[in-house]
């Protein structure tokens, strides 16, 4: 008889690999609320596995979190059809080791899951899977219930969309990037006009997610002189602090000693070039705590 995945080294062996399944599911999803559920379904039917016909653990329970994240996509997306304003993803405070990981901070961006919002559900399985984790043709094939060389063509494709869509990125030093952020938060707080445009691109636009519940523009605001407007009315009513975001620099703005707005900054060429300003409640609730992302 084999040990059932209660037991203790199956539940060591479900923890050692528990950051990787949150971040497949949270890059499948773009909530951390849905990935945490999502890993607690896998965890049940983990529990319940006979351990002796498990090859490959890695491998098992990305499959079991990836098909559980592809039925959850598929009602998510339902609901974002009628979503109110731009949707945003719930934003992760995350740990520095993180950022020192370019590839793993580059895919949990904002940035990038606003891209891979436009793939269709099979298709950011595949690419996440492939691209980010490099799994084998064959591994994401079992995962997602297409042939390997079905799977191909759908990563090929999948790379050509989020090329098609996707805006370079020019490498910026964490030096940079903190020099940059410093300016920028000591410019919101001050609400120095002058010193926000010599700052921010003359395309920069601001993406703010309220869902329907709070303010927010129902629409990005664009260019260097709208932004500068929008953003120097906010250091007299809340209080900004730097945090990592997402992988990269941000802000936690806070009003009467709660989390008001989450933002993460996108600097390029030392310019912010991009603003995403979460402030749906629903996507604010757990962001008290630093989120563990693996691959």
């Amino acid at each position: 008889m084999g040990e059932h995945a209660g037991g203790t080294a199956a539940t060591g062996a479900f923890l050692a690999h528990r950051a990787l399944l949150f971040t497949v599911a949270y890059e499948m999803l773009g909530s951390a609320a849905d990935a945490e559920d999502v890993v607690q379904e896998a965890w049940l039917r983990w529990a319940d596995v006979d351990l002796g016909s498990v090859r490959n653990q890695r491998a098992y329970l990305v499959r079991v979190v990836t098909r559980q994240a592809l039925g959850r996509l598929r009602t998510l997306r339902r609901r974002r059809e009628t979503y109110i304003g731009p949707w945003l993803p719930e934003p992760l405070l995350t740990a520095p080791d993180v950022a020192e990981d370019a590839e793993l901070a580059d895919s949990v961006s904002t940035a990038m899951l606003l891209v891979l919002e436009t793939l269709a559900p099979t298709e950011r399985a595949v690419f996440v899977l492939r691209e980010v984790f490099a799994l084998e043709y064959g591994e994401i094939a079992a995962a997602v219930g297409k042939s390997p060389a079905a799977v191909r063509q759908i990563a090929h494709r999948a790379r050509a969309h989020i090329a098609a869509r996707r805006r370079p990125r020019e490498a910026v030093s964490p030096a940079e990037a903190r020099r940059v952020l410093a300016a920028f938060q000591q410019a919101v707080e001050t609400g120095d006009l002058r010193l926000l445009l010599g700052l921010i691109a003359p395309d920069v636009v601001l993406l703010t997610d309220g869902g329907g519940v709070v303010r927010a523009a129902l629409s990005p605001v664009v260019g260097a002189d709208r932004v500068a407007r929008v953003l120097g009315g906010i250091g007299g009513a809340m209080s900004l602090g730097a945090a990592r975001v997402n992988g990269g620099p941000g802000l936690v703005l806070r009003r009467g000693g709660g989390i008001d707005t989450v933002m993460s900054v996108r600097i390029d060429g030392g310019l912010v070039t991009g603003l995403y300003a979460v402030r749906n409640p629903e996507k604010l609730s757990r962001v008290g705590r630093e989120t563990a992302v693996r691959r």
